[in-house]
């Protein structure tokens, strides 16, 4: 069942997140939110069962997502968490710095709802 996968949404734009948890929610995903970077650090250094997949922001307040992604692949127990960036950037360079930090995909604003959840659906499925 859905309900038994959890994805921690790291977003910093209030509408965005509320769309995301909406749309996670309806789909019967279990959601976190953090609004800011040092907020998902937290919950990334506390805790020890990561979420089944990450949905981050590049551009956040405090700790920006390419360091959030750093500390994720770092953790021994988040090691394995996919990560779905979600970003209007859209330079090739940002990108392929994503990918080489260990990005699992990255995603570019606006979005297609359906398109997202599929991304997200094949990406907690092969754990």
């Amino acid at each position: 069942m859905k309900d038994e996968y959890l994805v921690l949404v790291v977003e910093d734009d209030q509408c965005c997140a509320d769309l995301l948890k909406y749309m996670l929610i309806r789909e019967g995903y279990r959601v976190e939110i953090a609004q800011d970077g040092f907020t998902a650090q937290n919950i990334i250094n506390k805790h020890t069962n990561p979420p089944h997949l990450v949905l981050l922001g590049l551009m956040l307040p405090f700790v920006d997502g390419y360091q959030l992604l750093q500390q994720i692949r770092r953790k021994q127990e988040w090691v394995d968490t996919p990560v779905i960036f979600l970003s209007s950037n859209t330079h090739e360079q940002d990108i392929i710095r994503a990918f080489e930090l260990g990005a699992s995909d990255y995603v570019t604003k606006p979005f297609q709802v359906g398109e997202l959840l599929a991304r997200i659906r094949s990406k907690i499925n092969r754990k």
